[in-house]
């Protein structure tokens, strides 16, 4: 149980930053953006706070009633009711705030790289790749998030060997991290005559895409070649040398790119995936120094974790890591029903977040 001290700590916190800005002719754009930022986080903490101890107060008031001798039974019968509704919706208000309270990531609110790669099962995982991506861009359509695609390497039979793409919107990272790892796929291949089930692979990544601000790179650390892009077969598809390979030389990360004509656009985008890996690279070294126990939370975003099944005989979606499994396979390759299981792996990373707070106490 949060102590009232503690809230009326943080609603005075809120108190002092709603009359700094209101006065903040004194404040420069960077204070007043980081003012503004808390202000906005520490809001809907300080709403329920208000509730909580309006509640408690009104549990006081109501206990002075129940106990005085001169209170008739009829008022006192009400008094009680209310007592009991009070508190059983405190545990409630409680439990909210403690999870509004939890350290924040800090990646949650930025725009997210998704990387899709073919795994295992030649054609039928590349297949299955291009179905992973059509359901990411259904889930973006519905959450008003603008999907783009950075890189992408198709197969002669369909889908893709590999895609890279951006999405940009608002939460897009705190709700896509958790499809990072290995997806498996079983189903019955078109070119299958004996009916047999097949099992391949897809690889997904996500990652939270970082700014300048986020993550530095020093131009020394840099080796930048470039090339002629070259489609299938070896043939050239232009003839200058606008595709880009970027090399980050003390980590030996390594991002080509040459989809755009134009040696400019292609640098760029490869610069994009860089910082994004880097940043990513950087949030994973120090939460393992964090925590040993990191990689066996929900969304630990360890790419060799098998995290999902998709059974398309049984129209089954199995999630291994919260042992989720879901009889509508067809709703969630559509994007509609991904967020019923993405929901799930939010409350469970948020249930362990909970307990490992508690445990702290």
């Amino acid at each position: 149980m949060i102590a009232d001290d503690k809230l009326h700590q943080l609603i005075r916190r809120f108190e002092e930053m709603e009359a700094r800005m209101a006065g903040s002719g004194d404040l420069s754009g960077d204070d007043i953006a980081r003012l503004s930022k808390e202000y906005s986080d520490l809001t809907p903490i300080v709403e329920i706070g208000r509730d909580i101890l309006q509640k408690r107060y009104e549990m006081g008031d109501l206990a002075e009633l129940i106990a005085d001798a001169e209170t008739d039974a009829d008022m006192r019968a009400l008094a009680e009711e209310e007592f009991r509704e009070l508190k059983d919706l405190l545990p409630q208000l409680e439990q909210k705030i403690q999870i509004a309270l939890l350290p924040k990531d800090a990646a949650d609110e930025k725009n997210a790289i998704l990387e899709i790669r073919a795994g295992t099962g030649g054609d039928e995982a590349a297949l299955f790749g291009g179905d992973l991506f059509r359901m990411y861009q259904r889930l973006c359509d519905q959450n008003g998030w603008k999907i783009e695609i950075i890189s992408a390497s198709g197969s002669s039979a369909g889908g893709y060997k590999e895609v890279i793409a951006s999405v940009n919107g608002r939460g897009a990272f705190s709700r896509l991290k958790y499809e990072s790892g290995v997806h498996r796929v079983q189903r019955i291949p078109e070119t299958e005559s004996g009916g047999r089930i097949h099992t391949s692979a897809a690889t997904v990544a996500v990652l939270p895409e970082a700014e300048e601000v986020d993550i530095q790179i020093d131009e020394k650390d840099l080796r930048i070649d470039v090339y002629r892009a070259s489609g299938a077969g070896g043939q050239h598809v232009n003839k200058t040398e606008s595709a880009v390979r970027i090399t980050h030389i003390p980590t030996g990360t390594v991002v080509a790119q040459q989809d755009e004509t134009s040696q400019h656009k292609n640098k760029a985008k490869a610069m994009t995936i860089l910082r994004a890996r880097l940043y990513e690279a950087e949030r994973n070294r120090i939460a393992a120094e964090r925590s040993d126990t990191r990689k066996s939370q929900v969304g630990s975003g360890d790419r060799s974790e098998r995290i999902r099944t998709y059974n398309f005989p049984q129209n089954r979606v199995t999630d291994h890591r919260i042992n989720l499994t879901i009889h509508k396979l067809d709703q969630i390759l559509q994007g509609i029903g991904l967020d019923e299981i993405i929901d799930a792996l939010a409350a469970e990373e948020q249930a362990a977040l909970l307990a490992e707070a508690e445990a702290q106490v």
